[in-house]
């Protein structure tokens, strides 16, 4: 027996009056959190450092952004990592969508004949004749345009980029990482 505020209860009642099951509660929930945790990290997000230089100004070489894994659709403008055949993963930008034209005339991107609002290039492209993007592929590139800068679809070793090899949409650059 043992006094709380002047009130005296025996050891076992106060044991007595504890839920079993809340202990196996509080681990089923902090079960549930990291398998939710796990799935989020594992599909829903992704990490990726970028290697090269292919999208300066926007991305330099080293920065590390978070990407959306699920839940989009590729639009033009976004900046998207892609699977290729070699199994790298690269960082470039959508400029043209399915069933579209692209051509590039004196530096100038044209998507179905007319002048693309650029986001934030540098370097002027060599010049490129018209391309038809076929139902389930993009067109994408490098806003470092400088030939030579970018491997992209300009490229026959990239070309269209296949739905399929879209992994996902990147959304924030978080750091930089510069090696020692």
């Amino acid at each position: 027996m043992r006094a709380i505020g002047g009130t005296f209860l025996h050891e076992e009642e106060t044991k007595a009056t504890k839920n079993p099951w809340s202990e196996v509660l509080s681990w089923v929930k902090f079960i549930a959190i990291l398998f939710v945790l796990f799935f989020i990290f594992r599909f829903a997000l992704g990490i990726i450092i970028v290697d090269g230089n292919s999208m300066n100004p926007t991305l330099k070489n080293h920065d590390v952004i978070l990407t959306s894994n699920i839940f989009f659709q590729p639009e033009r403008n976004d900046v998207i990592i892609i699977n290729t055949n070699d199994g790298y993963d690269i960082v470039k930008r959508v400029i043209a969508l399915p069933n579209e034209t692209v051509e590039i005339k004196n530096g100038i991107v044209l998507i179905n004949g007319q002048p693309l609002e650029e986001v934030q290039t540098v370097g002027v492209s060599n010049d490129m004749a018209e391309v038809l993007v076929q139902e389930g592929t993009y067109f994408v590139m490098g806003d470092n345009r400088t030939p030579g800068e970018s491997l992209d679809s300009r490229s026959s070793e990239v070309g269209l980029i296949s739905q399929n090899n879209i992994k996902g949409e990147a959304f924030i650059s978080v750091f930089s990482i510069k090696p020692l």
